[in-house]
């Protein structure tokens, strides 16, 4: 089985939500589903052979796409589309052609079938990151897109403003995982993210961006970890705690968006360091396992 996680720009409606969700898991087992009204998100984590993946992952793009209006979305997290990012993934290393394969068949379909431009990136998109394309939003991005600086893989050449684009990429695991903090001045949320990422002269592998959400009251350290041979979760943890400390706030919370690998678990006990918000039950082996039966 493949792994995959597509984020849709909707957090707040129950039934569009359902309905989405239920189109994803027509084809393949939903693991997983994590809805954020602040971000305005869904990420759905789905396992399934190949061709069925790929055949869920279409469905789910196009009620998507039926249901988000994105000339009235308003959430705190970066976007370009209503299907914001289709990421396929390998669950062993032995699985990274499969995903590639994956990746590029769903793009060919959703491009085709769904009507809506797609571009690659990850593995199967010269390395490229997400981040690349929301730089400047959706906007901007139509005037890259415009210009012929950026090129859809398929689909249509024209952005609708609607629906956007859909960002389809293949990639190794990662951990999406954000940190609360006991302040109101995002302010300090954002120069904690600076310090941590990768970008910033921090952390290898992290990616990290300062958010107030202002349904929940609270300011976030949003992350993704990357590469976590190369900087463990828990070492973020100790780093996020450290920064805020120095800025007289402290980690109030956290929040795991999707499933973890187990090792990330162990690695953080034999260390001693707590992860707020995670639990065994979040464990994506076990979840494949309960999937596979």
């Amino acid at each position: 089985m493949l792994e995959a996680v597509p984020n849709v720009s909707e957090g707040r409606d129950p039934q569009r939500i359902a309905a989405i969700r239920d189109a994803y898991a027509g084809h393949a087992r939903l693991l997983d589903a994590h809805s954020d009204p602040d971000h305005h998100r869904s990420v759905f984590t789905l396992v399934a052979e190949e061709g069925a993946l790929v055949s869920a992952l279409v469905e789910g793009a196009a009620r998507a796409v039926e249901l988000i209006d994105l000339r009235e979305h308003d959430g705190v997290h970066p976007r370009v589309g209503a299907v914001d990012v289709v990421p396929l993934v390998a669950l062993e290393p032995s699985q990274r052609t499969a995903a590639d394969a994956a990746a590029l068949a769903a793009a060919g379909r959703i491009g085709s079938e769904v009507g809506i431009p797609v571009l690659l990136y990850g593995r199967v998109g010269d390395g490229l990151r997400p981040a690349f394309f929301r730089r400047g939003g959706l906007e901007a991005l139509v005037v890259r897109i415009e210009s012929g600086e950026v090129a859809p893989h398929a689909g249509p050449t024209r952005v609708d403003p609607r629906s956007g684009v859909a960002l389809v990429g293949s990639r190794d695991p990662l951990v999406a995982y954000n940190l609360d903090l006991d302040t109101d001045d995002v302010t300090v949320a954002q120069e904690i993210a600076r310090a941590v990422r990768e970008s910033g002269g921090g952390l290898p592998g992290v990616q990290a961006i300062g958010l107030r959400l202002p349904t929940a009251a609270r300011t976030q350290v949003s992350m993704n970890l990357v590469d976590l041979g190369a900087t463990p979760l828990h070492e973020v943890v100790r780093r996020v705690e450290t920064e805020a400390e120095t800025r007289g706030a402290s980690v109030s919370g956290g929040e795991l968006v999707g499933l973890v690998a187990e090792r990330v678990l162990s690695e953080a006990a034999r260390a001693g360091v707590a992860l707020p918000g995670i639990d065994e039950s979040q464990v994506l082996e076990r979840a494949v396992a309960r999937a596979s039966l």
